[in-house]
């Protein structure tokens, strides 16, 4: 079985001075290698196929086979890494606390240590009103981006 960390290293070894970064790396116990990655613009086919070839040209496959795919995280996965914020700054986004909450709004303002969030929230007396809420990464279960069809 191909060892995660090795995985990462040679992921790592690629993407050293360029603006793509790691959302997140798997390989399960069948040997299916999932590397995500992601640039502040938008990964590209292009350089998902040369993180491939990387990959895989730094693999032995004698010592056991394997499949890899490496792509762009999903529009519907949830954001795991610092960068997926920053890269939705100014965007709508929806999150989760960890009580279960569901806040939507516009991010704002990501730090090392968590965000704001400017969103419509009803008050006690059923009134909406704009309200910029904060948050801190261990507060939150999970964020995503929301897409608008206009």
């Amino acid at each position: 079985m191909t060892d995660k960390e090795q995985i990462e290293r040679l992921v790592n070894e690629f993407i050293k001075g360029t603006n793509i970064f790691i959302v997140g790396v798997k390989v399960s116990s069948s040997n299916r290698i999932t590397v995500l990655a992601d640039t502040m613009k938008g990964i590209t086919i292009d350089e998902c196929a040369e993180l491939s070839r990387h990959i895989e040209k730094n693999l032995d496959r004698s010592t056991g086979d394997f499949e890899l795919q490496v792509s762009s995280p999903g529009l519907d996965m949830p954001f795991s890494v610092i960068e997926q914020y920053r890269k939705n700054e100014g965007k709508s986004i929806e999150v989760v606390d960890t009580e279960g909450s569901r806040f939507s709004g516009v991010l704002k303002n990501v730090t090392t240590g968590g965000f704001e969030l400017v969103a419509e929230v009803k008050s006690k007396d059923r009134i909406k009103e704009i309200k910029e809420l904060s948050f801190n990464f261990e507060q939150v279960k999970s964020a995503r981006e929301v897409i608008i069809i206009k």
